[in-house]
């Protein structure tokens, strides 16, 4: 069971810049429902086992910019979700502790709070389960979790953050996976000209970015995977590009032909400002996107039957690229690091 709690209350509490967004929809045909399915409601889902509250999303908000959660205690979550990159990073794959690096790239959290299963192949289940697989891996923020449990107990600050989320100190995993969830679920889209556009102002985007949205709707096939408010259904698609043991959600359903090299759908929201793309970090830009999906991937029998060769225009492809870049929000998300207790 989810609870939804209004844009009014959240409001007053996330950091400065942030909107919300959508549930990913399903676009119809006619011109008028398809703008209106990509409008965003007042709301923001939270599970009835761990709902929001004011003080829950404080302490998660401690928690997630505090480098106390590493090994090294140079790291954060921030550390690769950066509220000014649009909660990602800008690098081609993640970088943790190990300076090595991660095989997979930081994903944006704009609008996690829409899409369970998470994590490019899928592995959680929700965001609280999320929380301490980076901070457990010895790639990311390798540390244990009884050093951080006796790490934050000994600071008096979280003790009193802790009691005043959960009517008393005590710091267990569970509590510091709903609080990171808790906050992160406050994570969302900031306004962007699109949205104004389909609340009515027709000069909020301009006439190619609004051939580029019906080519998105239409000759494009990006709405078949992108749709909705947050421009993601949610799902798992091999696009044509992974190749060898990079399998992603064919991991965990080994006997599925379509899950093979099948990775998740990510947001547009913010797209242009997110570079580089794909799970690998391994287009460097959204003319270079444009042209994989132009020329269709890899065929197999795990390729979706969405991904195909398009006979894109050079004018379409500028249309569609002009479209993707009124998804960004007109200020960059800012949530400033908060003051943390020591």
């Amino acid at each position: 069971m989810r609870l939804w709690v209004s844009l009014t209350l959240l409001a007053a509490v996330l950091p400065v810049g942030l909107s919300l967004a959508l549930t990913p929809a399903t676009a119809p045909r006619d011109p008028a429902t398809i703008r209106a399915s990509y409008r965003r409601p007042d709301v923001v889902p939270f599970p009835s086992s761990n709902p929001y509250s004011e003080a829950k999303s404080a302490l998660g908000r401690m928690l997630f910019f505090d480098p106390l959660l590493s090994r090294s205690k140079t790291h954060s979550c921030a550390s690769c979700h950066k509220p000014s990159l649009s909660w990602a990073d800008g690098l081609p794959r993640a970088i943790g502790e190990d300076p090595k690096g991660l095989p997979i790239r930081s994903p944006t959290l704009i609008d996690v709070a829409f899409f369970e299963p998470l994590g490019w192949d899928g592995k959680f289940k929700d965001l609280e389960s999320v929380a301490f697989g980076p901070i457990l891996s010895p790639m990311n923020l390798n540390m244990t979790e009884p050093e951080l449990i006796a790490r934050l107990a000994a600071i008096p600050g979280y003790v009193d953050a802790f009691t005043h989320a959960f009517g008393d100190g005590a710091i267990t995993r569970p509590r510091i996976e709903q609080s990171l969830a808790t906050f992160e679920r406050s994570i969302v889209a900031g306004e962007a000209p699109f949205d104004r556009w389909i609340k009515g102002d027709e000069s909020a985007i301009s006439a190619t970015a609004q051939r580029g949205f019906e080519l998105f709707n239409g000759k494009g096939r990006c709405s078949s995977c992108h749709s909705g408010p947050s421009f993601s259904d949610g799902s798992f698609q091999d696009i044509g590009t992974a190749k060898g043991q990079d399998i992603g959600r064919g991991r965990y359903f080994p006997t599925s032909a379509k899950l093979k090299y099948a990775f998740k759908t990510p947001t547009l929201r913010d797209v242009a400002r997110r570079a580089p793309y794909m799970h690998d970090g391994s287009v460097a830009t959204l003319e270079d996107v444009i042209e994989l999906y132009n020329k269709g991937g890899i065929e197999r029998p795990s390729r979706s039957p969405d991904i195909k060769p398009l006979s894109l225009t050079a004018g379409e492809k500028k249309d569609l690229i002009a479209f993707l870049q009124t998804l960004t929000a007109t200020a960059p998300p800012v949530a400033g690091i908060p003051k943390l207790p020591r």
